[in-house]
C-alpha cells in the first residue's frame, strides 16, 4: 500500500508544471495535512505509514482543482490569518501576508486602550475585525460589506471564534448606515485597490477565481473608495480616532495628499516587510 511519502509526493509532482518547486513543496504538504488531519511533525515522523484508498482518492480531486489553478484556500475552504484558521470561499479575498501586517500594526498601536469601538469596512472574511476583536480591549467592533455572501462567512468566521462583532450590509459608496458620529476610536479599510491595468500582471488562481469587486478599481479612479471612507471617517471618528488603510503601494503617497487635504492632522505613509508603502495612518488630531 502507498505511504504518506507517496501520497505527498504524488501531489507535488502533480501540480510542478503550475507552481514553481518551493511552492508546489508546501502546498503538498498542506493538502496531505488536510486529508491526513496531521502536523507537519506527524508527516515527517510517520511518513511510511500507509495511505488508505479513499484518501488518495478525495487527494486526487483536490489534484484535479488545483490543475485548474484553483487557489489552495478555496479548495481546501480555510485560510491562516494571525492565528485564526478562517472559513474562505470565491465569496471572499483570500487574507493576505499584507493584510496581517496591517492588523499587527493597528495591534502594537492601540494595545493599551480600553473600550475601543472599531469599524472595519469592506470587512470580507471578516479577517480584520475578528483579529483586532480578540486581541484589542474593544467596547464594540463592526464590520461593514456590500456583499451578503461575504457577510455570511465573516458571521461563521466571528461565531466560531465567539467574537461579538456587528455586521452591517452596506454599500459603502453609497454613504454610511445610521452609525453614531465621533463614536470610533479607529477605521481601518482594506478595500478595492488594484487597477483594471494590472490585470495583465496577475496569476491565474487570482484573476479567475478571487470576487472582482473587492479587487478591482477603475485606472481613472484609483482611489474612489477612499474617497468616501475618508470623508465619512471625519465624521465617524472621535477626536482620539485613528483611520487606518492597506493602498496599492504606488498610489500611497496620493492617498496621503488626500487625507491631508481632507483635514487630518497627522498622516503617514508606513511600509510593508518588504519596504513598499502599503499602508497609511491618519488621525484627525496632531498625535
Amino acid at each position: 500500500m502507498k505511504n504518506i511519502q507517496d501520497l505527498i509526493s504524488h501531489i507535488r509532482t502533480a501540480i510542478s508544471s503550475i507552481y514553481e518547486k518551493p511552492e508546489a513543496d508546501a502546498m503538498a504538504m498542506q493538502v496531505a495535512e488536510h486529508l491526513l488531519q496531521l502536523s507537519r511533525l506527524q508527516l515527517s515522523t510517520e511518513r511510511q505509514s500507509p495511505v488508505n484508498d479513499q484518501t488518495w482518492s478525495d487527494a486526487e480531486k483536490i489534484i484535479s482543482r488545483l490543475q485548474q489553478h484553483e487557489p489552495l484556500q478555496y479548495v481546501l475552504g480555510i485560510s491562516h490569518f494571525y492565528g485564526l484558521e478562517l472559513e474562505v470561499s470565491p465569496a471572499v479575498l483570500i487574507p493576505r501576508p499584507e493584510t496581517e501586517e496591517l492588523v499587527n500594526i493597528i495591534i502594537q498601536e492601540n494595545n493599551a486602550r480600553t473600550e475601543l469601538r472599531v469599524l472595519d469596512i469592506c470587512t470580507g472574511s471578516g479577517c480584520i475585525s475578528i483579529s483586532l476583536s480578540a486581541h484589542l480591549n474593544t467596547e464594540a467592533v463592526y464590520g461593514l460589506d456590500i456583499s451578503e455572501p461575504a457577510l455570511a462567512i465573516a458571521r461563521r468566521n466571528a461565531l466560531k471564534y465567539k467574537q461579538p462583532i456587528s455586521w452591517l450590509h452596506h454599500d459603502i459608496l453609497a454613504g454610511v448606515p445610521d452609525l453614531p458620529l465621533r463614536s470610533f476610536d479607529i477605521i481601518v479599510s482594506n478595500p478595492p485597490y488594484v487597477l483594471q491595468q494590472e490585470k495583465k500582471n496577475m496569476r491565474a488562481n487570482v484573476l479567475h477565481y478571487e470576487p472582482h469587486i473587492a479587487l478591482f478599481v477603475p485606472d481613472e479612479d484609483a482611489l474612489r473608495f477612499y474617497k468616501h471612507i475618508t470623508e465619512h471617517a471625519l465624521n465617524l471618528l472621535s477626536p482620539t480616532g485613528v483611520l487606518y488603510y492597506e493602498i496599492n503601494e504606488n498610489k500611497a503617497a496620493g492617498l496621503a495628499r488626500l487625507l491631508a487635504d481632507a483635514g487630518f492632522g497627522t498622516v503617514k505613509v508606513i511600509p510593508d516587510m518588504f519596504g513598499k508603502d502599503r499602508f497609511v495612518r491618519a488621525a484627525i488630531n496632531s498625535i
